[in-house]
């Protein structure tokens, strides 16, 4: 009898291990499909940071030019939110798993996060101080992606996140068009290039 319990909590083990495995292939499938956004954002983030923050801090610019690139940065930010809600709640009705809902969760968190940073500094300071938001959000933004990296087990994402989180903590010694130029250059590091690898092979 003792043997038969024994025999059914390993099974019971091996096989929940086995239903965690399949989760986590699915969800990498899914992932190399998803790339898509990891390219959207990160392109976003590269152009709103490189061309539309930090390139007019190191080249005198028309006016003209100037304001387009502002009016570039929000209509850049609007459409990668319009199309990341068309994307997960209309094109991917089908991403249901316990891993694809706990991603959400952790993203969706990552968002609030980020506002409740600006709430609380201007609740402190009065004000919000650009140079000290950059490396917190980056350092919050690379714990996002280390989690994701983790829950998927792909290595290329979680380093990516280790130097995004490393690259903000590195702009902290860093005046804010400085700051500029190292996210954008995470932004590559950690979105970019991933997406770019990971979409390149959704079909295989």
């Amino acid at each position: 009898m003792e043997n038969e319990k024994a025999n059914n909590e390993s099974f019971d083990e091996a096989q929940s291990f086995q239903v965690i495995n399949e989760m986590i292939q699915v969800s990498q499938k899914k992932l190399k499909n998803d790339g898509i956004l990891f390219i959207l954002w990160g392109w976003i983030f590269f152009i709103t940071h490189f061309f539309c923050s930090y390139l007019p801090t190191i080249v005198e610019l028309p006016e003209g030019i100037a304001n387009f690139l502002r009016s570039l940065k929000l209509i850049l930010q609007l459409f990668g939110f319009g199309y990341t809600l068309y994307y997960l709640f209309y094109k991917k009705k089908d991403a249901t798993t316990y891993i694809d809902i706990s991603l959400r969760y952790v993203w969706i968190s990552l968002f609030f996060s980020l506002v409740l940073v600006n709430v609380i500094q201007y609740n402190i300071l009065h004000q919000i101080n650009f140079e000290l938001q950059h490396p917190i959000f980056m350092v919050i933004i690379g714990f996002a992606i280390v989690v994701t990296g983790g829950i998927l087990r792909y290595r290329m994402i979680t380093i990516g996140g280790i130097i995004f989180a490393v690259l903000g903590f590195i702009c902290s010694y860093l005046p804010l068009h400085q700051q500029l130029l190292f996210e954008s250059i995470a932004w590559v590091i950690a979105f970019i290039i991933p997406g770019h690898i990971l979409f390149s092979h959704r079909n295989k």
